[in-house]
């Protein structure tokens, strides 16, 4: 088996995104993941704008490729609806025209982005990408180097650095990282494919619901194309705890009993099983680095505390941690200290934002705030506006935090 400089453990979005930035880079690799692809991955499914730029940082073309598409469909933004039930539609670009502009964001099922991004990987000469490949355990060597076991002891590999993308059940990044389950900042969810949802938004808005009785989670439900939609709920671990939080059986209630939802749910048709996952969430920083290893996206607890977004965290911490491979193969330094400058650079371009989430995920607790937000914004196109440009800026998306904005509100400034 190889013995090579870098390799990526892992060929999700995070992982897919490093190989082909170092692949650019003119960096060989080696890939590996335990899977073979096209495979499934329980998520809400959701392409964020975000995402869309890292896309076009990988190749120019890939955006206008993804969005030809079949596998996917345009999203303009999202309807939240308040613990009052009232909608409020949250445009990701105000006053958009969906005949002629590039759309925002997009939805396509894991199954299909993920691929996309293989074919990409599978076109790239520089990368030695091996699928069904089960990594058991990681050895460090007195030279600092790591080797990859496989579940019967057999020796899959060595490298010099380790970019460790498997996901948020990564044993390395719990045994090695030492990232911790923490159940404050770690979101346990469902997802669930339906066909036949009515009252789906034409510019395929994403849904999210705000149910008084359910905060502090929240269900969403996102279109997807064929007819179909990914529904599914999401709350903090603490609270399902606390709170004793039967997931399944609650969000089966909701979509049979809910005044938004039961209609539209009447005749829709569940698509095989309801499916859990647990998300580590990036409201607290945490190491994304040590001797000889970088943590990317999910593996490095880096979800968006608020939407549950990983995606575009996960191909961000991916172009960094390929500019940071690059380094540390340059300077053959694979010390602990120098690889401390790739947390920088990822908390540099996703703290502000993490932490502003993990702000407004707290506003959860103040049903009260979101039906008053919600209110004022439905009569006040210039407040919705605002809230609408909070996607796309973070000093606007500050203001949810300060008590000043809402006095504003109150006082119908």
């Amino acid at each position: 088996m190889p013995d090579t400089d870098i390799c990526i453990l892992g060929a999700g979005p995070g992982g897919a995104t490093a190989a082909l930035h170092l692949a650019n880079a003119g960096h060989r690799c080696l890939l590996l993941d335990r899977a073979t692809f096209p495979r499934d991955k329980v998520c809400g499914d959701a392409l964020s704008g975000k995402v869309i730029n890292e896309l076009r940082r990988i190749g120019e073309s890939l955006p206008e490729r993804l969005a030809a598409e079949p596998i996917q469909l345009p999203s303009w933004g999202i309807d939240f609806y308040a613990p009052n039930g009232r909608r409020l539609a949250v445009p990701f670009k105000p006053r958009y025209n969906a005949a002629t502009d590039r759309s925002a964001g997009h939805i396509s099922k894991r199954i299909h982005f993920d691929n996309f991004l293989i074919e990409e990987v599978r076109q790239r000469p520089e990368i030695d990408f091996r699928e069904n490949v089960d990594v058991a355990r990681h050895e460090q060597l007195p030279d600092g180097r790591w080797r990859l076991l496989g579940p019967a002891g057999e020796e899959l590999a060595t490298a010099k650095l380790l970019l460790v993308a498997n996901g948020a059940q990564s044993s390395f990044a719990r045994q090695i990282g030492g990232h911790e389950l923490e159940p404050a900042h770690h979101c346990a969810g469902l997802r669930a494919y339906y066909r036949g949802v009515t009252g789906l938004h034409p510019d395929n808005f994403i849904e999210l619901h705000f149910i008084k009785d359910f905060l502090p989670g929240y269900l969403w439900v996102f279109p997807l194309p064929n007819g179909e939609a990914n529904v599914g709920v999401g709350m903090l671990t603490e609270a399902v705890s606390k709170k004793k939080v039967k997931l399944r059986e609650r969000l089966e209630e909701m979509l049979h009993t809910h005044p938004a939802l039961k209609e539209r749910f009447a005749t829709a048709e569940r698509l095989g099983p309801v499916r859990g996952f647990g998300l580590p969430l990036g409201s607290r920083r945490r190491p994304l680095s040590g001797a000889g290893y970088l943590l990317l996206g999910d593996a490095g607890s880096l979800i968006d505390p608020f939407s549950g977004e990983g995606i575009s965290h996960a191909m961000v911490s991916g172009r960094h941690a390929a500019d940071w491979a690059g380094r540390a193969l340059a300077a053959q330094n694979f010390t602990p200290e120098f690889l401390k400058g790739y947390d920088g650079a990822v908390y540099n371009r996703l703290w502000q934002e993490l932490r502003l989430s993990r702000g407004m995920q707290r506003l959860l607790n103040y049903p009260w705030l979101f039906n008053f937000v919600a209110n004022r914004a439905a009569n006040n196109p210039t407040l919705a506006e605002t809230i609408s440009n909070m996607f796309l800026d973070l000093d606007l998306r500050e203001r949810l935090r300060q008590p000043s904005f809402y006095v504003k509100l109150l006082l119908g400034k």
